[in-house]
Parts: structure tokens; C-alpha cells; sequence
């Protein structure tokens, strides 16, 4: 019985080419009456192209539950680290627009 995994317990690999992770400095949201899609992006100051690194699509439902898992990882980490500084700093090159659905 020692060896046997607990039914609730799930096996999680990341692959190589995930496991460096991707950088993002921006995130475009947009969704559907079914979906959320992320877009992760990485703008380059004094680029005027950027491309999406990585999207993400998640259900309603996922998306909430993503939502409050953050709000609590950063409540966690203010905690140990302090608040974390927001800034306000005006758009670097030329104008970022996403249409009328898009936030970061």
C-alpha cells in the first residue's frame, strides 16, 4: 500500500523546450461567450513590431480560477516581499493598439 499514489494526485512534466519559460511584458486579453485567449508578449522598447510568445485559451470557469489562484500567489507574495510598486509610465515608441477588447 506504500507505493500506491493518492487518487487525487496528478503527474506534471515540463518539457525541455518549457521549462526555460518564455518572458512577457504584456498581455492582451480577449474572449468569447465560451473562451478567454491570453496573448504573453514581449515589446522590445524602441522596436515598433512584437510578436505573441505564447497564447493561452481557458474556459470561463479556468479563467476565474486562474484569476483568484494569482490574486492569492501575489497576496503570498507581498507578505513575504512587500507591496509590489506599480507603474504608471507613459507608452515608449510608437502607439500599442489592441482594438477595443484588448487589456494588459
Amino acid at each position: 500500500m506504500k507505493n500506491q499514489k493518492p487518487q487525487n494526485q496528478i503527474n506534471i512534466e515540463v518539457p525541455a523546450e518549457v521549462a526555460d519559460g518564455t518572458y512577457s511584458n504584456l498581455a492582451v486579453i480577449n474572449h468569447s461567450v465560451s473562451e478567454f485567449v491570453v496573448d504573453f508578449i514581449n515589446i522590445m522598447p524602441g522596436v515598433p513590431k512584437a510578436q505573441v510568445k505564447a497564447r493561452i485559451i481557458l474556459t470561463p470557469q479556468h479563467a476565474k480560477k486562474f484569476l483568484r489562484a494569482l490574486e492569492e500567489n501575489i497576496r503570498r507574495f507581498e507578505a513575504t516581499h512587500g507591496t509590489i510598486k506599480e507603474y504608471n509610465e507613459p507608452p515608449q515608441g510608437p502607439p500599442v493598439n489592441f482594438g477595443p477588447h484588448g487589456e494588459a
